[in-house]
């Protein structure tokens, strides 16, 4: 049976549109492609490799991370540090104090001092052959100390190299001199007139180096660095750059069993730099703080006494009243007094006089903003609160305000960094004073509601004689100074307390220390597999390209699903330089091939009655084989005893005679245009029983001649005379002429050429079969090649390497194939 005959015509399951149509992708021939292809994958390995090797050596820029952690205690009572309770929850406004000192450490005004104080603005770094190294500033022999005064230019990398004795030269780049200038002492930019690039010059130490966009001197460093540098880079920076590139590379996070304990992180290209900067600024937070703790301590027991000097004035006067009437009017023992009214409005009255004790407070702290004087501020809890949030926007604004004053010296009001800081203190004002805001709120609905109550409890004291109830309101006034007395000294006497016994509410666990940490970044292993696995990625996606983009036939599989056409046999390619490969090489592969052939391609004749049968074979383009097929399937029919003649009627490209070394001066052309006779025009060849009838010379209308009736009658003329006529059309993806032969046909082939035939040229064959436009048709396919050594896939050869045909004296197994035959040699052993 003829393979893929029963899924022919008839079966009306299948869509009639769906013929014809090819998948986008093979994924069998994808991966056969990628294992053919198997060097480029181990040369792209070898390359990735080698670049994420020199990349890992000589590019990637570590960075390091020191820790600090300290910890915070919880007896501060300053404005500057608010005291909170231990117990809290990150996140969850638990840790005021927390807060506070996580946007201090954050705070531009902290790290703008430590910039300046540790020149953090000046960039040290060390350039190999390739590679540039970050240097912290105690691994160069020698300090840059610059001139404040002068202007600079910054982002200006120059090189010290070392002379000797003391001297370096001074190594400036050979462009990018530039007449912006920076001051370090106003923090801005400022333009001089255009200057030629200086020259290199060689300096001693503590010699000032001189030019119109740098003034600077070395100083020794005391410690002789461990490592020996060749040159030395620097790099000057803005106050702003240095700033924020700092604040970009510090974390805070707290620990989560003892929420008091802070863990402060930096990273750096430095480990030594990083060490340096955590335990400097923590030294300087530590400072900072109980130099604001003793301020605000003194300002708050100084603000109590004034306070308390005036209530004890308020509280002698109303204890004269008080007497006067218990001596003069005799109230002292008022009969039926209603003591749980007068206790119930006793304990309001005190409570409201905390309340406006504390909004004094709040009004203190208001006009201290206002006025900007932030040396007498007094602590908030002098106002009865605690908020680190608010404490933290009034240091920010201390600093703004400091700011702005330093920049009202040099700048216009209307200049862009002065409504640059006027912006920012707007914010932190707006931020200030709306906390003040939410607690005048809370303490003003405290009284309201204390006034009503009292109200509500002085209903209750109408029925008393007016004079009761004057000496009753005495009584009550004088409650109330007192109560704000009390008030008043008991936070006088925690803030003396405080005063005498302050010291730094930070303690710090475990300093920073150089410890020989590794690196925490790049991630050299992942940055390498990235790499390798990039450079692999390529090959396979040039395939897949040209996977996506290829449309040729290359699957036998695929070619029956699309088509639902009976494949007559498979063709293996042909190593003969001519195409008489049944007569010049009779026990190939391909020879045996064509044999099948011949059997198949009686299943497609089902008129067993006429003599003579005519096969036609065509394809879809030239050199698809049809001419190769339509010599050798004649050579093998002519071999097996039949009669056969193969007719050349490709009037358009002539090409069996070369072939079979016949003149073409006469041929089919000839006949069909009346000019000669069949005799003449058939030609013997050295197989007996098979003849030969050249195309001829090219006619001007091949089409009307293959159509006339001439023709047809030249065809059913030789089926008198012969068993088989083999005919040689022309391409139907380029002319119609076979579609009219094949009318007259008994047997239709159709060629397809492995890794030629685009998928789109099928379409037009497979439609008219599957709507009965032609009958009897199959494919051939021919030039099949294969690397596994096992025939051509699809059971139509006996494949290589058996010693059952003639090339496989020459055959030589693939490689996999010989590993894999030698492993089972070794484990058959016996």
């Amino acid at each position: 049976m003829i393979p893929g005959k029963e899924t022919q015509v008839g079966n009306s399951e299948t869509p009639k549109e769906k013929y014809g149509n090819f998948a986008l992708f093979d994924i069998e021939h994808f991966l056969r492609r990628i294992l053919k292809n198997w060097y480029w994958f181990v040369f792209m390995f070898l390359i990735g490799y080698g670049t994420s090797w020199v990349y890992s050596k000589y590019y990637a820029q570590n960075v390091y991370s020191s820790d600090l952690s300290l910890s915070i205690s919880n007896n501060t009572s300053s404005y500057f540090s608010p005291n909170q309770s231990i117990n809290f929850i990150w996140g969850q406004g638990g840790n005021q104090d927390g807060v506070y000192l996580k946007k201090m450490l954050f705070s531009r005004s902290h790290n703008e001092f430590l910039v300046k104080e540790l020149n953090l603005f000046v960039n040290y770094s060390t350039k190999g052959l390739i590679k540039s190294t970050f240097l912290d500033k105690d691994d160069s022999p020698v300090f840059v100390e610059i001139d404040k005064k002068h202007l600079q230019q910054v982002n200006y990398p120059f090189t010290i190299i070392p002379k000797g004795n003391g001297t370096y030269e001074v190594v400036l780049p050979e462009e990018g001199q530039s007449v912006s200038l920076y001051s370090y002492e106003n923090e801005g930019f400022q333009n001089i007139k255009p200057y030629n690039r200086p020259e290199n010059k060689i300096i001693r130490v503590n010699e000032w180096y001189n030019s119109p966009n740098l003034r600077f001197k070395l100083i020794q460093n005391p410690v002789i660095p461990n490592i020996k540098q060749d040159n030395i880079i620097i790099n000057l920076s803005t106050i702003n750059q240095s700033v924020t590139d700092i604040v970009s590379t510090i974390a805070v996070n707290f620990d989560r069993e003892i929420n008091t304990i802070m863990v402060i992180t930096k990273k750096g290209y430095n480990l030594n730099s990083t060490v340096n900067f955590l335990n400097k600024s923590v030294a300087e937070l530590q400072k900072k703080r109980l130099e604001d703790k003793n301020t605000v301590n003194k300002n708050t027991t100084a603000y109590l006494q004034g306070n308390l000097n005036d209530i004890r004035k308020k509280l002698d006067s109303a204890a004269l009243v008080l007497n006067y009437l218990k001596t003069s009017e005799k109230l002292y023992n008022i009969k039926d007094r209603d003591e749980k009214s007068l206790e119930k409005i006793k304990d309001l009255e005190a409570k409201k006089a905390d309340l406006v004790s504390k909004i004094s407070s709040l009004n203190n702290i208001k006009n201290t903003l206002q006025s900007q004087n932030f040396d007498k501020m007094i602590a908030t809890n002098a106002a009865g609160f605690e908020d680190g949030m608010f404490s933290a926007s009034v240091s920010e604004l201390k600093a703004l305000y400091t700011k702005r004053r330093e920049l009202a010296l040099i700048y216009k009001t209307t200049s862009e960094p002065m409504k640059e800081v006027d912006r920012l203190i707007n914010e932190a004002r707006t931020g200030s004073f709306g906390s003040l805001k939410n607690y005048y709120t809370k303490y003003y609905d405290e009284i309201n509601r204390i006034d009503r109550e009292v109200s509500s409890a002085n209903s209750d004291l109408t029925t008393y004689p007016e004079k009761e109830r004057k000496y009753l309101d005495a009584e009550r006034g004088y409650n109330m100074i007192e109560a704000t007395y009390n008030s008043l000294l008991n936070r006088q006497n925690e803030a003396q307390l405080n005063v005498a016994t302050n010291q730094s509410d930070i303690s710090v666990i475990d300093p920073a220390k150089n410890l020989g940490q590794g690196p925490v970044s790049p991630n050299v292993r992942i940055a390498k597999t990235g790499i390798i696995f990039g450079m692999l990625l390529l090959p396979v996606l040039f395939i897949l390209m040209g996977e996506l983009l290829d449309n040729k036939i290359r699957n036998i599989k695929e070619l029956l699903s699309a088509t639902k056409i009976p494949l007559l046999g498979v063709i293996g390619n042909n190593s003969n330089e001519n195409m008489l490969t049944v007569l010049e090489q009779p026990k190939s592969s391909v020879s045996e091939a064509f044999r099948g052939i011949r059997a198949s391609v009686r299943f497609l004749m089902t008129n067993e009655e006429k003599k003579g049968k005519v096969i036609l074979i065509t394809s879809s383009v030239g050199g698809e084989g049809k001419t190769y097929v339509s010599i050798n399937l004649a050579s093998v029919l002519g071999l097996s005893d039949k009669k056969t003649i193969l007719l050349g009627m490709d009037l358009r490209k002539p090409k069996i005679f070369g072939d079979f070394k016949i003149d073409n001066k006469y041929g089919i052309s000839n006949y069909l245009t009346g000019e000669v006779d069949i005799d003449q025009i058939v030609n013997k060849t050295r197989i007996p029983n098979l003849d030969v009838a050249t195309s001829g010379p090219i006619p001007p209308n091949p089409s009307e001649l293959l159509m006339s009736q001439r023709n047809i009658k030249f065809i059913e003329e030789l089926r008198e005379k012969y068993d088989f006529i083999i005919i040689d059309s022309p391409p139907v993806g380029l002319v119609a002429d076979s579609y009219e032969l094949m009318k007259y046909s008994d047997a239709n082939i159709y060629v397809v050429r492995h890794e030629y035939t685009e998928k789109y040229m099928l379409r037009m064959i497979t439609e008219k079969y599957h709507n009965n436009e032609i009958e009897h048709l199959g494919l051939i396919y021919n030039d099949y090649t294969t690397k596994q050594g096992y025939g051509y896939g699809y059971g139509y050869g006996y494949g290589y390497g058996y010693g059952y045909f003639d090339e496989d004296k020459n055959y030589k197994e693939p490689l996999l194939i010989r590993i894999r035959n030698k492993m089972q040699r070794m484990f058959n052993k016996k």
